[in-house]
């Protein structure tokens, strides 16, 4: 099923306008509407307890505060609207059937709790690698906490193509569902390639071959090369990505406490700070 519906968080850092711009070029892929979520704290929860600041303070405080989220407010609002008048998209709380549509949705609150709720309501998460590649608690929450399947984009990202998709297979649950839930874009793709490593190919390639009979029933024709791994986690992914000239990889994202680790036993750190191109992840 093609997503109907994505859901994208703003978190923080800069590249504001190539993260928003990036996530509506998925949507406009998918010919799709997007909810795009910007968070913003309530002033009284920023402040310690115990500070005993006078109500006068308080007020010019809040003023001012206000003032800057207003503002804020503003940008993103002007960033949208550029973004989506560049990519001929409609600016729509609603879905528009048969039109790409994008909704900005500001609320108050944590960001991370607010992302871990609102994720669950969507076919689809969009969320931007974090900044130096150090997955936050917002990025965390829409991977780990959605329930959906996450689509991790660059934070400055010019196209979006899924032509030739590499799958990154390791025999893992998350690998597995991966695959099931990219059914739909790998029908679409030009060119299907999996990547594996000695680690998970010493039944003689046995369950490579078998996914490719899996995949061969949705009519999908898929070549495999088992790649090397380095001294470098994660790096053996991206290498065969760039070998492949891939424009999608589609892994499964695991850890005991978080995303640790994406495909070939490599940390998610390393990808997510040196990739150029998306990654669809399921946990």
């Amino acid at each position: 099923m093609l997503p109907k519906k994505l859901f994208f968080p703003v978190g923080g850092g800069d590249e504001l306008q190539g993260r928003i711009c990036g996530a509506l070029l998925v949507a406009k892929h998918s010919n799709t509407h997007i909810e795009i979520l910007v968070s913003q704290m309530n002033l009284t929860k920023t402040i310690p307890q115990g500070m005993g600041i006078s109500d006068d303070i308080l007020k010019r405080l809040e003023k001012i505060y206000l003032e800057n989220l207003e503002n804020d407010n503003k940008k993103d609002q002007e960033i949208l609207k550029k973004c989506a008048k560049d990519l001929d998209i409609e600016l729509s709380d609603y879905p528009v059937e048969g039109k790409t549509t994008a909704h900005l949705n500001v609320i108050s609150g944590m960001r991370s709790k607010l992302v871990a709720q609102q994720s669950k309501f969507c076919d689809m998460v969009i969320v931007a690698t974090p900044p130096k590649g150090e997955p936050t608690a917002t990025f965390e929450a829409a991977v780990t906490e959605s329930g959906k399947p996450v689509m991790i984009i660059p934070r400055e990202m010019k196209k979006f193509s899924t032509d030739n998709i590499l799958i990154g297979w390791n025999n893992s649950p998350q690998a597995s569902r991966a695959v099931s839930e990219a059914i739909p874009m790998l029908k679409k793709a030009k060119k299907v390639h999996i990547v594996s490593s000695k680690e998970y190919t010493t039944d003689g390639y046995v369950r490579i071959k078998a996914l490719q009979s899996y995949l061969k029933v949705h009519g999908i024709d898929t070549t495999f090369s088992v790649t090397k791994t380095t001294f470098v986690p994660g790096e053996a992914l991206l290498n065969a990505a760039k070998e492949q000239g891939a424009d999608l990889i589609v892994a499964g994202a695991y850890g005991h406490k978080g995303v640790k680790e994406l495909f070939l036993g490599g940390s998610a750190k390393y990808i997510l700070k040196h990739t150029h191109i998306p990654t669809f992840v399921v946990h």
